[in-house]
C-alpha cells in the first residue's frame, strides 16, 4: 500500500486483543503508516519504530470544541434533556433504563456493542436527526469507538464495569482516565449541533469519583501485546508432535521471555476455541486460523456453529451459502422479545464469522456475496427489533406492568449495578427463594426454559442454597443458646 491507517493505537497495551494492533504496526507493508489515538502512545510508538529504524512525524491535534464536568449529578430521569446520552456497562442497566424513559413519554436510541454495525449506524443516525422526536441515547462504552454523535451531556450510570484480569479472569473495577475520557470526550463534538459539551453522572455519590478520574493523566503506554504466531507454533509441534495446540501454546507463552517493550497476551480465548475442536481433524496451520477467530465464546450458538465449520471444513466440504442458511434457519422471523434478539445478533456474529474465515480460506468460504446480502437482509430485522425494544423487553418480562411504579423514580435497581454489574440476575434470583433456600419453582422454570440455567447450574445452586440456609439456621440456633446461657448465669 501507499498509505495505511492505524486507529486507536492505545489498544496496543490491552491485555487480550493488543497483539493484533502490534502485528498491524510492525507488519504493514506500506510506503507510510498514519496511527491515531490517544497521546499517551507517542512516546512508546517513537521508541518502538526507533527499534525498527523507522522515521516518526508526530502532529498534535486540540479538540476544536470543549467539554465541562457538571457539579451536579442528574438522580432522576425525569431531569433528562434532549442530547442526553446515558452511558451504562451492562446491557441489563440498558433495558432497564430504555424502558423507564420510554415510560416518561420519551422516544430514546439504543446502542450497545454485540448491535450489528448498520443497526449502530441507523440508530446514530435517529438520534443525530435533528427532526425526529427521539432526543435521547441509551449506550455502552461502544460509543466510544467509531460513531459520530450529536451529544450535548454524557450520563454515567455508572462508574464501575467489568473487566478482565491478567488471569483471565471476570472482575468489577472502576473504569480508567482512558476509558472515561474516551466516552466523556463524546460530549459536544464539532461537527454536532452543540458546540460545547457537558459531563456528569446518574448518581450524586459517584460525580466526585468521576471528577478525580477525569483530573488524572492518563498513564502512558509501556508495553505492546504479542501472540505466538502460526510459525512458532509449528516450530514447536515439529518437537512435540503429540501435544493439542492448547498445550503447545501454553509450553510456548510459559517459556517465552519478552524485553521489556512487550507483554505476552491472554490466550484463554484461543486455548478455548482449541480445546473445543481438538477432536476435529484439521491439520496445525488451519487449526491456528481457526483459533484466532474473533468470536463471542458466551454466545452458545456461536460455539455450535463454530464447531460445526470447523467439522465441515474438516471434510474439505465447501461452507456454501445454502448450508449456511439451513444451518441458521434463514429466513429468520422478526424478533418478538429480548430472547429472539439476542439470537439474531448471534445469528449476525456467526455470518461475520463466515466472511472472516472467508478472506483466509477462499476455496471452503466461497459464497460472500450471497452471505452479505442476507447479513444486510438480518441488519434491518434487527433493526426494527431495537426500535421496538421496550414491546420486547415487555414481552421478556410480563409480570412488569408499570416500569414508573416498580422501578421508581430514583433508579434503585439500575443503579445495583455500580457496586456490581451484571448482579441484576442473580439478585432478581435470591430475591424469589422459596421454603429451604430453594429457588421458586415458577421462576426457576422459566429461567431454564429461556435458557438462561442449565438444569444442572439451577441443582448446584440450590444445594448451595440450600447449604447456606442451613448454616444461618446453625448459627442463629447457637446465638440463642448462646444468649439465654447469659442469662441464666445472671
Amino acid at each position: 500500500y501507499e498509505v495505511a491507517v492505524i486507529d486507536e493505537i492505545q489498544m496496543i497495551r490491552d491485555p487480550s486483543r493488543g497483539w493484533a494492533w502490534t502485528r498491524a504496526l510492525l507488519g504493514l507493508c506500506a510506503e507510510e503508516i498514519h496511527v491515531c489515538g490517544e497521546p499517551a502512545a507517542v512516546d512508546f510508538i517513537r521508541e518502538l519504530m526507533y527499534t525498527t529504524g523507522e522515521e516518526v512525524e508526530v502532529h498534535n491535534y486540540e479538540r476544536l470544541t470543549p467539554f465541562s464536568v457538571l457539579n451536579h449529578a442528574v438522580e432522576s430521569l425525569d431531569n433528562l434533556r434532549p442530547g442526553d446520552c446515558i452511558v451504562c456497562f451492562s446491557k441489563n442497566d440498558i433495558y432497564s433504563i430504555s424502558r423507564q424513559i420510554e415510560a416518561r413519554g420519551l422516544e430514546c436510541s439504543v446502542i450497545y456493542g454485540s448491535l450489528p454495525p448498520g443497526t449502530k449506524l441507523s440508530q446514530a443516525k435517529k438520534f443525530n436527526d435533528p427532526d425526529d422526536p427521539c432526543k435521547i441515547l441509551v449506550a455502552t462504552d461502544a460509543i466510544g469507538m467509531g460513531l459520530n454523535l450529536s451529544i450535548k451531556r454524557i450520563i454515567f450510570n455508572s462508574i464501575v464495569k467489568p473487566n478482565i484480569n491478567e488471569k483471565g479472569e471476570k472482575q468489577m473495577e472502576t473504569i480508567s482516565t482512558s476509558q472515561a475520557l474516551q466516552i466523556a470526550g463524546r460530549a459536544g463534538r464539532f461537527s454536532s449541533v452543540f458546540k460545547e459539551g457537558e459531563v456528569t453522572t446518574m448518581h450524586r455519590e459517584d460525580l466526585p469519583i468521576l471528577k478525580e478520574i477525569l483530573s488524572r493523566s492518563v498513564d502512558p503506554i509501556k508495553t505492546a501485546g504479542l501472540h505466538p504466531t502460526a510459525e512458532q507454533i509449528e516450530m514447536f509441534a515439529y518437537h512435540l508432535p503429540d501435544a493439542t495446540l492448547s498445550n503447545l501454546v501454553d509450553i510456548f507463552v510459559s517459556l517465552s521471555q519478552v524485553d521489556g517493550m512487550y507483554f505476552v497476551c491472554n490466550i484463554d480465548d484461543f486455548k478455548f476455541l482449541a480445546d473445543m475442536i481438538q477432536h476435529i481433524p484439521l491439520n496445525l496451520r488451519s487449526r491456528y486460523v481457526f483459533c484466532t477467530a474473533p468470536i463471542n465464546k458466551k454466545q452458545p450458538f456461536v460455539c455450535t456453529s463454530f464447531l460445526k465449520f470447523a467439522r465441515q471444513f474438516s471434510r474439505d466440504e465447501p461452507l456454501t451459502f445454502n448450508w449456511v442458511c439451513r444451518h441458521i434457519g434463514w429466513p429468520v422471523a422478526a424478533p418478538k422479545n429480548i430472547k429472539d434478539l439476542v439470537h439474531l445478533e448471534a445469528v449476525h456474529d456467526v455470518l461475520d464469522l463466515y466472511l472472516w474465515l472467508s478472506y483466509r480460506f477462499m476455496d471452503m468460504f466461497p459464497d460472500t456475496a450471497s452471505i452479505r446480502e442476507i447479513q444486510r437482509e438480518l441488519d434491518d430485522v434487527i433493526q426494527t427489533g431495537v426500535r421496538n425494544i421496550t414491546r420486547l423487553i415487555r414481552a421478556t418480562d410480563p409480570n412488569i406492568t408499570d416500569p414508573l411504579q416498580t422501578q421508581g423514580n430514583s433508579l434503585d435497581q439500575a443503579g445495583n449495578s455500580r457496586k456490581d454489574t451484571g448482579s441484576t440476575f442473580l439478585t432478581k434470583v435470591r430475591g424469589q427463594r422459596g421454603p429451604g433456600g430453594r429457588i421458586d419453582s415458577s421462576l426457576a422454570s422459566r429461567l431454564v426454559r429461556d435458557g438462561l440455567l442449565t438444569p444442572d447450574l439451577l441443582k448446584q445452586l440450590q444445594r448451595e442454597w440450600s447449604q447456606s440456609s442451613s448454616r444461618s439456621a446453625l448459627l442463629s440456633e447457637k446465638t440463642n443458646k448462646n444468649s439465654k446461657g447469659k442469662k441464666k448465669k445472671k
